[in-house]
């Protein structure tokens, strides 16, 4: 019976623990993350080994990457071929690396996510840069350690003379932890190096200003620096990033199309493109008519071409809000310092690269060192000999055997064993005067090199003095442009960055259904025409306001109660020409029995301008616009209402024009703005016009110069007045006749202000409107009854008559 040996009983937890922990050490440290020294992960510096003892540099021949791999695997990485292929292929990927460490011949893939072809086919050799990895590797400047079988040797570390794990980031998922360093310029990490050589305590802040950001090798747009300083100053961060794309117009055609050029950090273009197409198909992405790829050899060109009616900036923010064209970076800092996984700031990860470089270059200078020494040794000796020649070669010519010579050298004339056998391998011609005179020039040579060795380890100034220059020669010589732009803040896409602007009629009925539609869905009619029906009502509603406005302007709604509301045009559902809409109990937070009285399109928010708010009873009040700026959805008060009374009226002004107030029995005031002075939101306002009994104000309007007034009656008549035939009083007045409220007439609906440039939105309560020009409307006495507006049928009566806005209104 075999005997497998005694039995140990162990805790199984216990155990699972020892294991899980030396099996995540060994991929942490073996296999994922990259040390901070030279930014390499082992297959990476296996590779770059195996090239350079092979001779397979930058100036030489090509060679197979079936050899490379097949040297790697067979002295220094233990695993599956194709892990040490994929990472060679990946070393010489110009979209993958910022400065690829590999010169690829063949097919090495591409940013497409083509496959690389077979090693068998490719050829390859180290990139200059990687050759400065390796710089002084023969000097003793790095600790070799035993490879996985002890037949050789291996370095556990490169000399990297060059930046490499800032300048080539690095990706890496181990065991409970990951680590993504993203790319930096060269120039840029260079110049941060040598600012924290000349001051060991600069701020994070100033090393920033030395190196900006990261710098991704497929370009593109950083937005904001919150994110960058964040990964800087704690070693984690996200940063957004977005593909570049132009717009061009085509000269023959006219044609617009947008233009990708430069996509995300290892983002597959063309997993974008059929991104693309997807949303094209799915009717996410409108305005696009046709989607091709023109990259070549020059460079990448993504070709959007835009349908004539579609505006380039919105499908450009579409792109960026729908498809990876825009992206997030999460930056992890995290590498192998000192055989452990540490997060690092930028400030510490510079600092350990450049303990390195300090350790070897003074490693490099013991060697050299040595080495002068060694050759100073043997030189003195030569010289030694030359100068007692004659008795030196009498020596020689008297030993009978070599070592006998040797043995007579070191004793007659006291010379070391290493002297004595240069001396007896000197050749003949170097006792020619010429010859002996280069080797006391180069004694003197290397004295001077000895002398300047000793000075740099004998100084940690003067060692940061070679690491400085050897830093500014790499710049020189591999440094270039910095790639991908920094925008100084980042600016979220909402769902507006999505919207055209284009123009939209909203009207608002008297229940309280809201809906939009395209102003050129109506079309112009004449003076007395039957009109269109713009939204289906039931018979007791009809429709109450009518305005124009961007699909991007803010909508302020003001109800009877006083309350305030904000809404964008594009919130506002979209319905047919004969549909009532949606009702404004579902569109705002609204309490019960409030109803939108009046609706203000405020382009935006700014200082130096106010909103003048009238009610029934003739009260007025003015607030400065930035009042209203963040309203909640729930609404605001915007003015105090009492019992009995409602807000009726609301407009945009600067504060310094003319207040025209109509009552629905013909009455009407004129009176300067100035005379309100400017009061909070919560304020009730001042009198601004003296109502008879059963008389209330029905409109309210701000003057401007050239302008007539336009009055309608219930029973479709109307007519316009010059604004000079209301003489200027002071508010709080009766005023004076508006129109005649005659049987013929009935009571005013509507009283404003137009030009001859304008066209009119007549209204009647059973949904019908009209579109008409002011110039067809006649300008008469202030006191007369007017002409018909619009022809009414039975029972039918007019409701309002709206001004077209502009979109500035």
């Amino acid at each position: 019976m075999q005997d497998f040996g005694t039995k140990v009983e162990v805790n199984i937890e216990d155990e699972l623990k020892s294991s899980f922990l030396d099996y995540s050490m060994s991929v942490i440290i073996s296999r994922a993350l990259p040390d901070v020294r030279d930014g390499l992960k082992p297959v990476h510096r296996r590779i770059l080994y195996a090239m350079y003892s092979e001779g397979i540099l930058s100036n030489r021949r090509y060679s197979k990457c079936a050899g490379v791999v097949g040297e790697v695997l067979k002295k220094y990485h233990p695993h599956g071929d194709t892990a040490v292929y994929d990472t060679l292929v990946r070393l010489a990927q110009n979209f993958n690396m910022r400065y690829p460490m590999i010169d690829g011949q063949g097919n090495f893939g591409s940013i497409d996510g083509d496959p690389p072809a077979a090693y068998r086919y490719t050829e390859a050799r180290l990139a200059r840069i990687a050759e400065e990895m390796l710089a002084d590797i023969e000097k003793e400047t790095v600790d070799f350690i035993p490879n996985f079988d002890e037949s050789t040797q291996e370095p556990g570390i490169l000399p990297a003379r060059v930046p490499n794990l800032l300048i080539n980031g690095s990706a890496g998922i181990a065991v409970g932890m990951a680590t993504n360093i993203p790319p930096h310029n060269l120039r840029e990490v260079v110049d941060g190096l040598i600012a924290l050589i000349k001051d060991p305590n600069i701020s994070p802040s100033a090393l920033m200003k030395y190196i900006p950001g990261p710098d991704f090798p497929t370009g593109g747009f950083i937005h904001g620096r919150g994110g960058i300083k964040t990964a800087y100053t704690t070693g984690k961060g996200i940063i957004h990033v977005r593909g570049k794309v132009l717009v061009e117009t085509h000269p023959r055609t006219n044609k617009t199309s947008l233009i990708i050029v430069e996509i995300p950090y290892q983002l597959n273009k063309t997993r974008l493109i059929e991104r693309i197409a997807d949303l094209i198909r799915n009717k996410k992405l409108e305005g696009i008519s046709d989607l091709r790829d023109e990259s070549d050899r020059e460079g990448m060109r993504l070709v959007i071409d835009l349908k004539r009616d579609a505006d380039p900036a919105v499908v450009r923010n579409q792109l960026y809000k729908h498809t990876p064209l825009q992206d997030s970076f999460g930056i992890n800092m995290l590498a192998v310092v000192d055989g452990r996984p540490q997060v690092l700031t930028l400030k510490r990860m510079l600092g350990l690269y450049l303990k390195h470089r300090r350790e070897v270059v003074t490693r490099r200078c013991l060697f050299d060192l040595r080495k002068a020494e060694d050759r100073e040794h043997i030189l003195n000796g030569l010289k030694m000999a030359l100068d007692q020649l004659d008795a030196v070669i009498t020596l020689i010519r008297e030993s009978k055997t070599p070592p006998e010579a040797k043995n007579g050298l070191i004793k007659k004339f006291k010379f070391t064993e290493r002297q004595a056998q240069a001396i007896l391998d000197m050749r003949l011609q170097r006792l020619t005067g010429l010859e002996r005179q280069k080797i006391l020039d180069e004694l003197k040579e290397v004295r001077k090199d000895i002398k300047r060795l000793r000075e740099i380890l004998g100084s940690e100034t003067k060692i940061l003095e070679v690491i400085n220059r050897e830093l500014q020669e790499v710049k020189e010589r591999y440094g270039d442009d910095r790639r991908t732009e920094i925008l100084a803040e980042t600016e979220e896409i909402g769902i507006e960055d999505l919207i055209v602007e284009e123009d939209m009629v909203v009207t608002i009925s008297h229940t309280g259904y809201i809906k939009r539609n395209p102003v050129s869905l109506y079309r112009a009619q004449h003076r007395g025409g039957k009109g269109k029906t713009g939204m289906g009502t039931k018979e007791e509603d009809f429709v109450e306001d009518l305005f124009v406005a961007s699909t991007k302007s803010n909508i302020l709604f003001f109800t009877n109660r006083g309350k305030v509301y904000c809404r964008k045009v594009h919130e506002i559902p979209q319905a047919g020409r004969s549909a009532k809409g949606k009702a404004m109990v579902n569109f705002l937070d609204i309490e019960q029995g409030e109803q939108v009285q009046a609706v203000l399109p405020v382009k935006k928010f700014e200082d130096g301008r106010y909103i003048l708010i009238a009610t029934a009873k003739g009260l007025v009040k003015k607030t400065d616009l930035m009042a209203y700026q963040n309203i909640r959805v729930c609404g605001l008060i915007a003015c105090i209402i009492e019992n009995g009374d409602e807000l009726i009226a609301a407009r945009l002004t600067d504060g310094q024009r003319e207040v025209f107030l109509a009552s629905r029995q013909g009455k009407a005031v004129r009176f300067k703005e100035d005379q309100v002075r400017p009061m909070g939101r919560a304020a009730r306002g001042v009198r601004g016009m003296k109502l008879a009994k059963g008389d209330q104000v029905i409109s309210m309007e701000v003057l401007s110069e050239g302008a007539t007034i336009l009055t309608a009656t219930e029973n479709g008549y109307g007519k316009r007045t010059n604004t000079d035939e209301y003489t200027l009083h002071s508010r709080s007045g009766q005023g004076m006749i508006a129109i005649r409220t005659s049987d013929r007439n009935g009571q005013v609906v509507s009283a404003l202000q137009v030009t001859d440039e304008d066209e009119v939105m007549g209204i009647t309560n059973k949904g019908k409107i009209i579109r008409m020009s002011v110039r067809d409307i006649s300008v008469i006495g202030r006191a007369t009854q007017g002409v018909r507006l619009v022809s009414l049928e039975g029972g039918e009566k007019l409701s309002a008559v709206c001004r077209l806005a502009e979109k500035e209104d």
